[in-house]
């Protein structure tokens, strides 16, 4: 997979996981009900052809059941990581990464997998050039990353495995 551009990785953190079953599930026994009832009741007022309701509910539920196919067949194709690194100072995938920009900065970030990117929480893609160039390095080392918005230059302040104070999902879930 990671030898091909057109494809992301397969890898996920046990939460990210969660997430995915957590969306599916209710998608299936909340959501794709209640659009079904909906269309349903638009339908027995007459007229399909121009009754918004029953069109826009249409939609809704193909929205819904193409995320329902997406969501089943991610679910088989990824693969859930829950070990930590055998060397806990170096950079590898699920870790906190206290960071250092040139410009003063300093961003922590998370290595996730393509399906739990979240750029407010710092939460970054194991495919994206920054985590690509953090991977297998340790705090202290200095590492180059060419980005879309240009090239940046990080020091690594250091690494974690587990929330560091101060982050999101320190007192709970992650996602």
């Amino acid at each position: 997979m990671a030898g091909d551009p057109g494809r992301t990785s397969a890898y996920i953190t046990p939460e990210g996981a969660r997430a995915l079953q957590a969306e599916l599930e209710h998608l299936w026994r909340v959501e794709r009900p209640e659009v079904t009832r909906q269309v349903s009741d638009a339908a027995a007022l007459g007229d399909r052809s121009e009754n918004a309701e029953y069109i826009y509910g249409k939609k809704r539920l193909r929205e819904i059941d193409r995320r329902l196919r997406y969501l089943q067949k991610r679910l088989d194709e990824v693969q859930v990581v829950h070990r930590r690194e055998p060397k806990p100072d170096r950079v590898y995938f699920g870790a906190w990464v206290d960071l250092e920009e040139s410009d003063g900065s300093e961003p922590r970030v998370r290595i996730v997998g393509p399906d739990e990117i979240a750029p407010e929480r710092g939460w970054i893609s194991i495919d994206s050039p920054v985590a690509r160039a953090l991977l297998g390095k340790r705090a202290g080392d200095e590492v180059r990353a060419s980005t879309p918005e240009g090239e940046r230059e990080l020091a690594i302040a250091a690494v974690h495995y587990e929330p560091p104070e101060g982050s999101p999902g320190r007192q709970g879930s992650e996602r």
